[in-house]
Parts: C-alpha cells; structure tokens; sequence
C-alpha cells in the first residue's frame, strides 16, 4: 500500500469512526467462562454484557460424561459443528496447499528425477481426492446437523453414539447398520 493510499484509508476510518451512533450499553455481568487448552482446564471470570449470548464448546471428557438422555443436545452439537467446522478447513487448507505446491515448475534433467517428482505429484493428488470426498462428507454433516438429523442412523433411526462420532464425526449410521452395509458389499458387491 503507497503512502497516499494509507493516508487516505486513515482518514476514512477517522470519519467513520466519528460518525458512530451512540451505543446504550446494556448493564454488565459476570460470566464464568470455561476454556480448555491441551487438557488443561480453566475458569475465568469474564463481564459481559447481559444481551450478549454466550457460545461455550464443551471438552471431550464433559461430552464423554454426559447421560443418554443428553444426546444430541445443543452442547453437542455445538461441539460437534465445531470439530467439522475445524476439520473442513484444515482440508481447504491442504487443497490450497497443494494447488501451489503442483504449480512450481522444477525442471530437472535426470529422468529418474523427474519420475520420482512425478510419483509424489501424483501419490498428493491421490490424497487430495481422498479428501475432497471426506469435505463433502464433512459439509453433509454439518447440513444434518442444522437439519436436526445429527447423531441418528439413517437407516434405523437409533442414535449412533458419542464414541462413535468422536471417532469419525461425519459417520451417519450406527456401528451395527455399517457392519450390515459392509457385509452386503462384500457379499453382493456395490
């Protein structure tokens, strides 16, 4: 950005920043805030503002803990949109990554250089295909989840489990329906 330019975007914010409407604020309290970091877990006393809604995300251990007559409330939920939320952008991210990454031209003279370099391209674009089907994956749970599906088989209607979806969050059938699926695949084939 030229000199002019931050000289300008200054004065602009400056006025807009005079041409704020007051704000009544609302009377503040105080909030105890749980946050969770490598296992470690700490309460804060934070004030905020009475209006303003507070978004905690449970841990793992308090998901684990909760009774079954729990499952699939909003705690959750929330819990579980943001893992997928986490894990979809981890997965655009690496799909960035590797569009830059195949984009560097290295000529190399050396043939079996060349194969090699070639060999990893491809074994990256294996894995990108592999990835770009778990983010579609990804986005469909988190559609079942704004749905109210998430959590429930979709064959027997039975709540799939917590353990089960901690281990794989976009699974949308219980253990038991997925070895019947499995089964019939090997036997019948796709």
């Amino acid at each position: 950005m030229t000199a002019a330019a931050k000289k300008t975007s200054t004065k602009v914010s400056a006025k807009s920043a005079t041409l704020k409407p007051a704000v009544k604020k609302s009377p503040a309290k105080e909030v105890v805030v749980e946050t969770v970091s490598s296992n470690k877990t700490k309460n804060t006393k934070e004030t905020m503002p009475s209006k303003q809604k507070v978004t905690e995300v449970i841990s793992e251990s308090a998901l684990l803990k909760m009774s079954d007559k729990e499952y699939m409330n909003q705690a959750q939920l929330e819990f579980f949109r943001e893992r997928l939320q986490k894990l979809k952008d981890d997965l655009l991210k690496n799909a960035s990554e590797t569009t830059e990454h195949l984009r560097e031209n290295v000529l190399v003279p050396d043939p079996a250089d060349r194969a090699t370099i070639e060999e990893e391209h491809a074994l990256e674009l294996r894995t990108r295909d592999r990835e770009r089907k778990l983010l579609k994956k990804v986005e469909q749970a988190i559609s079942r989840i704004d749905s109210g599906d998430y959590g429930w088989c979709e064959e027997t209607g039975e709540p799939i489990g917590v353990s089960r979806l901690l281990a794989r969050p976009t699974a949308n059938l219980s253990l038991e329906a997925q070895e019947r699926r499995e089964l019939r695949q090997k036997l019948f084939g796709d």
